[in-house]
């Protein structure tokens, strides 16, 4: 009997998942089990890749969700290295979110079209300004300090690391005898260049003289890493920002474009409204290229509706997230496996992928979400302990934490998080989210190893590859669910011991 005879042979237990999520009862990921499927490949074989709207693509299933306690440029640095992606949250002004933009798509390029330039007269507090708020060094120097002009010199670590008054100019201090590149030379010369010579950066000059663009070596170390990484056409790093409905989001969209933004999350509590569909038809029909993702929404009917608008991807959630409580206080939303079921079946008629966003605690939530059609999940509360979140660590009862909050907590909402919400700036506000505070988990570069590992054993015991095998197994019935009692969750978790050890979430 062949392999294919094998996969094919299945006594149908169990139900499809039409016929799961037809039950008149809203299911969250805990209430069913996939069925095992037939295994004839190594974990090593899953592939996780996936997409996160029409045309962008990731390594990885996994999204930073926007707010302020996850996602800021360290966040959406590390998430795209791994393959994923980050979106920056907008509890900001728009200069500030602007910014932080900025640092992932110039962190690692293949030619830095835009260098950080300084002209001579600029002093050492300076280079230490570019250093803090931006995270490099070795800063070309040009004639009137502006790119494009001639370069007279370039300064590194090495030039300035001795130096105590930091009041001095650059042009004391800066290397005069530059190894340069012609413009025109290919990305491969250039590096070939920057392996013989030893250097830490390559300006490659017109014929003039004039800086045109930046090679550094680090971007090549990071290539060699970081091989899955999620880039633009540019190879720059993919990153995503969030915008409100509000008018003043129409400057931020621009404002965003202009610093190469890849994707906009259009952040609304409930998507469904005139004011995200007049923002989606906006941004299409302004901004060329630029990916929009709508929600959040989680039925069929709102679904249709952003994707008449124009949306590119579906973000998929209404109060199932670990801080979020607003089925409680508005008594409006919908259990996240049923929403997630559901719009991700209607938004396949279009060819338009859905993101689960909330309701996600570990790697089986993740798996729960992509076997039920959606194509990448979004996460708060599994990122927001890690060491690249935003915020200091504190302890607590000799534990290492960090702060977590809902946009919709009192606090989010006082530094701008109501945005997301149609309250028309009243004084008073209705909290539907909480405040609280998360394990340290480490780092987001050991971490997603760990979820993307556990995720293809999962993908093993459930018998297909792909994500792409997955959803082509939901809709045809051959991927096979059953729903579980209480009594069976309860058994199908740690029980009847005396003591015992939890695993760590967190990532060494």
């Amino acid at each position: 009997m062949s392999n294919q005879s094998y996969r094919d042979s299945q006594f149908l237990d169990g139900l499809s998942g039409e016929e799961l999520f037809s039950m008149q009862i809203g299911l969250t990921y805990r209430d069913f089990l996939v069925l095992p499927g037939f295994i004839d490949f190594n974990p090593s074989e899953v592939e996780l890749e996936t997409r996160f709207t029409k045309n962008i693509k990731l390594k990885r299933p996994f999204v930073s969700s926007p707010m302020d306690t996850v996602t800021e440029s360290s966040m959406a640095i590390a998430q795209a290295l791994m393959g994923g992606i980050g979106i920056i949250h907008y509890n900001n002004t728009i200069d500030q979110q602007v910014s932080e933009v900025s640092k992932v798509k110039r962190f690692e390029n293949g030619f830095i079209s835009d260098p950080v330039v300084l002209g001579p007269k600029n002093t050492l507090h300076d280079l230490d300004h570019i250093k803090e708020t931006q995270g490099f060094t070795g800063i070309p120097i040009t004639q009137d300090g502006t790119r494009h002009s001639k370069l007279i010199g370039i300064v590194t670590n090495r030039d300035i690391d001795f130096e105590r008054d930091r009041s001095i100019p650059v042009e004391r201090v800066m290397t005069t005898e530059v190894i340069t590149g012609k413009a025109g030379i290919t990305l491969k010369e250039a590096n070939d260049i920057i392996k013989k010579e030893k250097i830490g950066k390559l300006p490659i000059l017109d014929k003039d003289g004039k800086l045109v663009s930046l090679v550094s070596r680090s971007d090549l170390k990071k290539n060699k890493d970081f091989p899955d990484s999620s880039k633009d056409e540019n190879k720059r790093l993919r990153c995503g920002a969030a915008v409100s409905t509000l008018p003043e989001s129409r400057e931020r969209v621009a404002a965003l474009y202009e610093a190469g933004v890849d994707v906009i999350i259009i952040d609304s509590a409930q998507g469904n409204s005139i004011y995200q569909i007049e923002m989606l038809q906006f941004i299409k029909a302004n901004f060329k290229n630029l990916e929009v993702v709508g929600g959040n929404v989680v039925t069929r009917g709102q679904a249709e509706n952003l994707i008449r608008a124009g949306a590119d991807g579906l973000r998929i959630g209404m109060g199932p997230g670990s801080i979020c409580i607003t089925q409680d206080t508005m008594a409006v939303g919908r259990a996240q496996a049923t929403a997630v079921y559901q719009t991700a079946a209607h938004a396949a008629k279009y060819d338009v992928p859905v993101i689960a966003d909330g309701g996600i605690s570990n790697i089986g939530d993740i798996a729960n979400a992509l076997a039920i059609g959606a194509s990448a999940c979004m996460m708060g509360f599994m990122f927001a302990g890690t060491s690249e979140a935003p915020g200091e660590y504190f302890y607590e009862n000799g534990i290492r934490l960090k702060k977590y909050r809902g946009m919709a907590s009192i606090e989010a909402m006082k530094a701008g998080g109501d945005k997301r919400y149609f309250n028309e700036g009243q004084k008073v506000k209705v909290a539907q989210g909480v405040s609280g505070s998360v394990v340290d988990r480490g780092s987001i570069l050991n971490f997603i190893p760990y979820l993307s590992l556990g995720l293809r054993l999962s993908f093993q015991d459930m018998g297909f590859r792909t994500v792409q095998d997955l959803h082509k197994g939901l809709r045809e019935g051959k991927l096979r669910f059953e729903r579980r009692s209480e009594s069976a969750q309860a058994q199908g978790s740690v029980h009847s011991l005396y003591s015992y050890s939890a695993p760590s979430l967190r990532a060494e």
